[in-house]
């Protein structure tokens, strides 16, 4: 009798710690492949379909509710596969809730850099970040923390940046048994100079965190009803893209003490 007790103590144990989903399945053979060797990146203009979108319910509920409410003529996607440190870590409710913090660390974000393609160099992406308490009053607040995720959560963050300048965002975060998800929308209009570049609530970020086993697969796409002027658009892509690839290396240095 105990013996079996205890049997069934492991496989309860074993089940709640693996919701793992294999990569193949999430983003088709061809990408898997590519993704083994690095990076995969689709920017779209006009009306564009999302092209790399991971075959995961809540995730494409989450990309087609955006994309229609957006009706965006920018889109950015980019897919990521994060080894972990260690292929015995296995995912769990623990490192669940750790990893949720570090998606709701919003302060970590202040001095991050990324490749400016018009500058041909490494430049600040976000010079002060922190969230508030209200996008009218901007009373800032420490990082939430939670030891277990809710499956819903909602925060607004003042962050500054030194190419669309100081501005309000809100953080839509959805935690699900096998993945983490948040959505970035801007409260303020994105200004470039004395250009307003894409207007209130005209961009929305989507980053996905899903369990693959040994790796994370990460999902991030930008997408943004941005302003008709000639060239302006291929900037913003460009950023959206190079801005991706800093958001996703600041996520690894917190999975990187998580796995």
């Amino acid at each position: 009798m105990k013996r079996r007790f205890a049997l069934l103590v492991l496989f309860t144990f074993a089940v709640s710690c693996v919701f793992s989903i294999p990569l193949e399945e999430l983003t088709g053979a061809e990408n898997a492949a590519r993704l083994r060797s690095g990076s995969v990146s689709e920017t779209q203009l006009g009306k564009p379909v999302l092209k790399l979108l991971p075959v995961l319910p809540e995730l494409r509920q989450i990309a087609a509710d955006s994309m229609s409410s957006l009706e965006p003529t920018v889109t950015v996607e980019t897919l990521y596969l994060y080894k972990k440190q260690d292929s015995s870590s296995a995912w769990n409710d623990t490192r669940r809730a750790a990893l949720f913090n570090q998606m709701l660390a919003i302060s970590t974000l202040t001095g991050i850099e990324y490749f400016s393609a018009s500058r041909n160099k490494m430049r600040t992406f976000y010079e002060y970040s922190a969230v508030i308490d209200d996008p009218s009053t901007k009373k800032p607040l420490s990082d939430p923390v939670f030891e277990q995720p809710p499956a819903k959560y909602t925060l607004y963050a003042r962050q500054k940046d030194l190419t669309f300048g100081d501005n309000i965002y809100r953080y839509d975060y959805t935690a699900a048994k096998d993945a983490l998800f948040f959505i970035q929308e801007n409260i303020t209009p994105l200004n470039y100079g004395i250009i307003t570049a894409v207007g209130k609530n005209r961009l929305k970020s989507v980053l996905a965190v899903v369990d693959c086993g040994d790796f994370l697969l990460i999902y991030a796409v930008s997408m943004a009803k941005a302003v008709s002027l000639p060239g302006m658009t291929d900037r913003i892509g460009n950023s959206f893209r190079n801005r991706a690839d800093a958001v996703y290396k600041w996520f690894v240095s917190g999975a990187d003490k998580v796995f």
